[in-house]
């Protein structure tokens, strides 16, 4: 990998663990439509994709704006207490921060909450740029938000990496042109990401600054 000059993640499940704040959101507007409770396990399943996505396969009913603004709004009032680093998510960071890669992350999580967390979680000063779905035309798996990291880093894509937990985050790599390294800590498993041929499947997020820097 030599000639890495950024490295690129994708937010839940990468580096930071938001199933239980994403569970409580998506049971919240469960319950405005007199449905019970999912456990996090199922829910988990369908985050990674986007609200609409994670909301249709969640909820399934009722009008799908009026249930994306009842999570948003609920959404605040948890995400903070119940939301994690990944194990080795910060020292991580820091690490290739140190070694002087340039870090940013490209998430379809609405980007108010990725910034919002990431400032939370002491990890914002680390990254130079911060991607959601707002931000461009389509959410990933379509390129546009590692093109846009492309565009402000002004690098080339052989010179950009891109983490994730995900068949989406190598479907988006691809279209993109990036090298794509998984971890298997998100809603797929190791065996669905090893079907998706990523260049790199790691055992664990503390692996990759040594990794980056043979």
């Amino acid at each position: 990998m030599r000639g890495i000059q950024a490295v690129l993640f994708d937010f839940d499940g990468t580096l930071i663990d938001g199933y239980t704040a994403i569970a409580s959101s998506i049971n919240h507007v469960r319950a405005l439509h007199g449905l019970g409770p999912l456990p996090e396990e199922e829910v988990k399943r369908h985050v990674g994709r986007g609200p609409a996505v994670l909301l249709a396969g969640t909820v399934g009913v009722g009008d799908p704006d009026a249930n994306l603004a009842a999570y948003r709004a609920h959404h605040p009032g948890v995400m903070r207490q119940e939301t994690r680093l990944m194990p080795h998510g910060q020292e991580v960071l820091r690490s290739l921060h140190a070694a002087h890669f340039r870090l940013g992350v490209c998430s379809n999580k609405p980007v108010a909450f990725t910034r919002e967390l990431a400032a939370w979680l002491r990890i914002g000063d680390l990254l130079e740029l911060v991607i959601g779905p707002e931000d461009v035309a389509h959410p990933k798996p379509a390129p546009d938000m590692l093109l846009a990291a492309l565009e402000q880093l002004a690098l080339p894509a052989a010179s950009v990496l891109y983490v994730g937990d995900m068949v989406v985050d190598i479907e988006t790599a691809r279209a993109a042109g990036l090298s794509v390294w998984v971890v298997p800590t998100g809603s797929d498993t190791r065996q669905t990401l090893e079907q998706g041929k990523p260049d790199r499947l790691l055992t664990s997020l503390a692996d990759l600054p040594d990794l980056l820097q043979r």
